[in-house]
């Protein structure tokens, strides 16, 4: 039987003032990329309702790992700057608050739920996947820094970052309960293979 897993994320929620997100909330996006995943989210599960289709959505937090090469992205961006000993620029006040999830606990969501997918409980469904352990920017650049041993690179904190949304994170709750889903990977142990992916690739 052909399944279709939708890959969205913590940002269909948009702003709400009580976290962690629920799959009950409100999608409330605002900004387009927000409301794009929200959208498409609507959409899979009207096909669901109407036409029956095998169908359930992921929504995860921040996925980090190697081969993201995006290096505007924290993850990528701070892992590259620390690796090459440069100092790194946070346009943020380093108080924004994500809940961040290893890339092979992503993978693992998204199998999760299509293995599931012939059970009436899941199809239609939105899922929600992360750590439940949310953490603040300077708190993850600080983990990265101890990893790769480069305390004395300071970084520089501009507090220029405007329109993002102060804390996302995730109740993981009923991916556990339904999927029996749980993260294999902890913030500490994702980053080290993170950084070991990007110090080969970067040959550091």
């Amino acid at each position: 039987m052909k399944r279709v897993v939708i890959a969205s994320n913590d940002k269909a929620y948009g702003r709400h003032e009580a976290l962690p997100y629920t799959e009950e909330m409100q999608l409330a996006g605002r900004n387009p990329y927000d409301v794009s995943k929200a959208c498409a989210d609507l959409i899979a599960q009207a096909y669901h309702h109407t036409y029956e289709l095998p169908v359930a959505i992921a929504r995860c937090g921040y996925v980090y790992g190697g081969g993201d090469l995006n290096w505007s992205r924290i993850v990528p961006g701070t892992v590259r700057a620390f690796l090459e000993g440069k100092r790194l620029i946070v346009r943020s006040d380093g108080s924004h608050v994500r809940d961040y999830i290893y890339i092979q606990d992503a993978v693992d969501a998204y199998v999760s739920i299509a293995e599931a997918l012939d059970r009436p409980e899941v199809r239609g469904e939105a899922f929600n996947f992360g750590n439940e352990l949310p953490v603040t920017v300077l708190e993850l650049v600080g983990e990265i820094q101890a990893q790769i041993g480069c305390a004395h690179l300071e970084p520089r904190v501009q507090s220029m970052a405007e329109g993002e949304i102060h804390s996302q994170y995730l109740s993981a709750s009923k991916a556990k309960e339904v999927l029996d889903w749980h993260p294999a990977y902890d913030l500490r142990s994702g980053l080290a293979k993170t950084i070991e992916w990007y110090r080969e690739f970067l040959a550091i």
